[in-house]
């Protein structure tokens, strides 16, 4: 694939170089000057000089031709903005993924269709959620495009679902079992998956039906 990353930082250094590893052609767009003359020795031509907002500076990274994937991972929510709208709306990019640096940002990135966003904050507080024993049920993806998001639930002993079939649960409309993990081995939830305690069931559901859910599984 052919893709521009916009922002010479820690983490578009580091997808550079993954997609690079991984035989892409890739250009990283920079505009730190002293930044950009580390990211040229490395990386030479595949390195740009520039503002990623300026239309310029990412027609000589190649957004005409146009790349299959535009990644906006600068520090600036408003930049990644501006990079994303130009990317689908002015080239055409089908798919631009893009960093939210503060979380309070992410309806403006929906507003526009911007989507996916990659939040570092919503993913750490999503790993504190996993080993907090408090959190019955844990948030590890938002699907905001379709509105979807994904959560875990673990089984407990006392957990209303334990020792029931799939079948058997009266799960909300808006929710669905994705899989089950069983002694380190995951299976496809079906009809016949019996639930047993100490499960890690993954689950697919509207935003808004976690309290149904949590009601059918773990309630007692």
């Amino acid at each position: 694939m052919f893709l521009i990353v916009v922002g010479g930082g820690k983490v578009g250094v580091s997808v550079t170089r993954t997609l690079l590893a991984l035989n892409h052609e890739v250009v990283l767009v920079e505009q730190d000057r002293d930044r950009f003359a580390r990211l040229e020795e490395e990386f030479e031509h595949r390195a740009v000089y520039g503002d990623g907002t300026e239309l310029f500076v990412l027609e000589r990274a190649g957004i005409a031709r146009p790349p299959d994937i535009v990644v906006a991972v600068t520090g600036d929510d408003e930049d990644n903005i501006i990079i994303g709208q130009l990317a689908r709306e002015k080239y055409g990019v089908e798919k631009v993924i893009a960093r939210v640096n503060d979380p309070r940002n992410e309806p403006h990135f929906d507003l526009l269709g911007i989507a996916p966003t990659v939040s570092a904050t919503n993913m750490v507080l999503a790993l504190i959620e996993h080993e907090v024993p408090q959190h019955e049920l844990v948030h590890l993806l938002e699907l905001r495009k379709e509105n979807l998001e994904i959560v875990e639930v673990e089984i407990k002993k006392s957990s209303a679902a334990a020792g029931k079939r799939v079948e058997d649960l009266h799960l909300p409309q808006t929710a669905r079992l994705i899989s089950v993990v069983r002694d380190g081995r995951a299976e496809i939830a079906v009809g016949s998956t019996e639930l047993h305690v100490g499960d890690q069931v993954l689950a697919i559901l509207e935003p808004g039906s976690e309290d149904d859910l949590r009601s059918v599984l773990l309630s007692s």
